[in-house]
């Protein structure tokens, strides 16, 4: 007979829900779900053990947004394009932003609107200085008002 390891309290609970769930639910909470694995991935080793990452760029490789994007895409793409943010760190704004989607409704254009200023924002507060010199990609012809909201 193969062991079998046996759930722990917070898995059995997470079962429980989704069993109770409908389809569309399940599929929001699975959503959900890896909207925070995504964003909230810790990086420790299953042992304890830290685990060596490269050194972040320290200027944003901009990526066009894609027709149709869907809010957890935009946040990987905004990853990628921020690798130098802390995920960790703007956990508390991304999941608030993707709650407002999955669970009240909100506009998928609007959450990555409002996604890629938080990501602009936050690069520009800790960066500031060394922000000065345009992205690649972005239009040059951008006059000295265009904020965030134009990335």
């Amino acid at each position: 007979m193969i062991p079998m390891e046996r759930a722990s309290a917070h898995e059995r609970r997470m079962l429980k829900i989704l069993r109770a769930l409908n389809a569309q639910d399940r599929a929001t909470l699975i959503a959900f779900g890896e909207f925070l694995l995504a964003g909230g991935a810790s990086l420790d080793a299953p042992g304890g053990e830290e685990v060596p990452v490269a050194a972040a760029p320290s200027a944003p490789r901009h990526e066009p947004r894609p027709p149709a994007e869907r809010p957890i895409a935009a946040i990987k793409r905004l990853r990628r394009v921020y690798p130098m943010l802390d995920p960790g760190e703007m956990l508390p704004e991304t999941s608030a932003l993707m709650a407002a989607h999955v669970l009240q409704g909100r506009d998928a254009g609007e959450v990555i609107d409002e996604l890629e200023v938080l990501f602009a924002t936050r690069y520009e507060s800790r960066y500031g200085e060394r922000a000065g010199a345009p992205e690649a990609g972005l239009d040059s012809d951008a006059g000295p008002d265009q904020d965030a909201r134009s990335l």
